[in-house]
């Protein structure tokens, strides 16, 4: 396949084409192709969608029952997380990003070839389908690794529990992890688009998405327009479903979807703490 580098400026500048992405495409490379080459760009992309994400349910919570139109989806709206514990998940996750994810990224520079930019975009369908394929790969993975990790005591103790610390996860929560999970998960999120030979544009799209998608499993609230609810038959577990995993460890072991907790007698529904407000 060309590399786009090895096109005149002008030619990527006056070049047609029917693909609707290709003129988002052609102005990511002519003007920040330096940063969207580099190995940095996805951690830059990923966390900083974590970031992003999670602020607006961080008002959320602070305000709590002074936001009564939101608050009454809180699933155990007794249980609040404080600034503290939120400050404590977020400064871990930075931690383990500049200890870490970016030392790991540094090595695989020496290691991994450099990649290549292709002269097309992806089409609109290419990146629902092949984003669609990662997710469900990903999921298969994390399923496995996930019940692997909760059935095997020693891994749970010294592997998973830190990401059980509170028993209501909360949006910062997303990204409290171990290091193995981390790199594992980083693992994964890395290697499978390379895998099913997918765009950058589409590995880019669906990491902003699964980022979306897991703080959305850590909000604690059901809200009626979350993407469990927009998505039909249940296909999503979301907030729900990833909140009674951490009530109950031995339920809802995938990190997305809802087939394999069904197919292995592992999904169990939610039951949402009902508060009673007295009239004085």
């Amino acid at each position: 396949m060309m590399n786009i580098s090895d096109l005149p400026v002008q030619l990527l500048s006056s070049r047609t084409s029917d693909r609707l992405l290709q003129p988002l495409w052609d102005y990511l490379l002519l003007h920040y192709r330096p940063l969207v080459s580099s190995p940095f760009f996805l951690v830059l992309l990923a966390f900083s969608s974590y970031f992003v994400f999670s602020l607006p349910f961080t008002a959320l919570d602070l305000l709590g029952e002074r936001a009564p139109l939101f608050h009454r989806y809180k699933i155990q709206p007794d249980r609040r997380p404080t600034l503290k514990m939120m400050l404590k998940s977020f400064m871990g996750a930075v931690w383990n990003h500049l200890f870490f994810v970016l030392p790991a990224v540094m090595i695989s520079m020496f290691i991994l070839p450099a990649p290549t930019m292709p002269q097309e975009a992806p089409t609109v369908c290419e990146v629902f389908i092949d984003g669609l394929a990662v997710l469900l790969l990903f999921d298969t993975q994390y399923y496995i690794w996930h019940f692997i990790h909760h059935k095997q005591p020693q891994l749970y103790r010294w592997i998973h529990a830190i990401h059980h610390e509170y028993m209501a996860p909360f949006s910062w929560s997303t990204e409290q992890l171990s290091i193995p999970e981390l790199m594992t998960v980083g693992l994964w999120s890395n290697q499978d688009p390379l895998l099913l030979k997918c765009h950058p544009m589409t590995t880019w799209c669906v990491t902003v998405f699964s980022i979306w998608m897991s703080v959305e499993d850590h909000i604690g609230y059901d809200l009626p327009w979350t993407l469990n609810h927009v998505v039909p038959f249940g296909l999503l577990g979301g907030a729900p479903a990833h909140d009674m995993h951490h009530q109950r460890p031995s339920s809802n072991y995938a990190p997305f979807f809802s087939h394999w907790d069904r197919i292995f007698g592992t999904a169990v529904p939610l039951e949402k703490t009902i508060r009673v407000y007295k009239k004085k």
